[in-house]
């Protein structure tokens, strides 16, 4: 019986362990609220830099992402969001981070095949 208690206790110890690192953690509120400033510009020819608040969010968006996970789960709803803004430029969706100064491993687009994102 003991064996029996012990044995469950020890996987439920890893379910509980294991649970953050399978489940991203971060959402499409998250990353909708965290971009929203950048409308305007994402929308426009880029004839200026994109304003500083659209940066600061790209910046805590990028720190909230910080699993693999969280980084293909802010990738999908990237992916998602994008088709559904009628004017979005997708050369400045692109080239966001880079113009922001922040580095972001994998390309924001469309085609972007999320799963791959590391």
């Amino acid at each position: 019986m003991a064996n029996l208690k012990l044995a469950c206790v020890l996987f439920l110890c890893m379910i509980v362990v294991a649970a953050p690192i399978a489940q991203a953690t971060i959402t499409c509120t998250q990353v909708s609220k965290s971009l929203t400033p950048c409308l305007t510009y994402l929308k426009s020819n880029g004839g200026s830099p994109p304003p500083g608040t659209c940066c600061q969010g790209v910046r805590n968006l990028n720190g909230m992402a910080k699993t693999t996970p969280d980084r293909q789960a802010a990738c999908k709803c990237l992916k998602t969001t994008a088709t559904e803004i009628s004017g979005l430029n997708p050369t400045l969706a692109a080239n966001l981070p880079k113009n922001c100064g922040v580095n972001v491993p994998y390309k924001i687009s469309t085609s972007t095949d999320c799963s791959k994102v590391k």
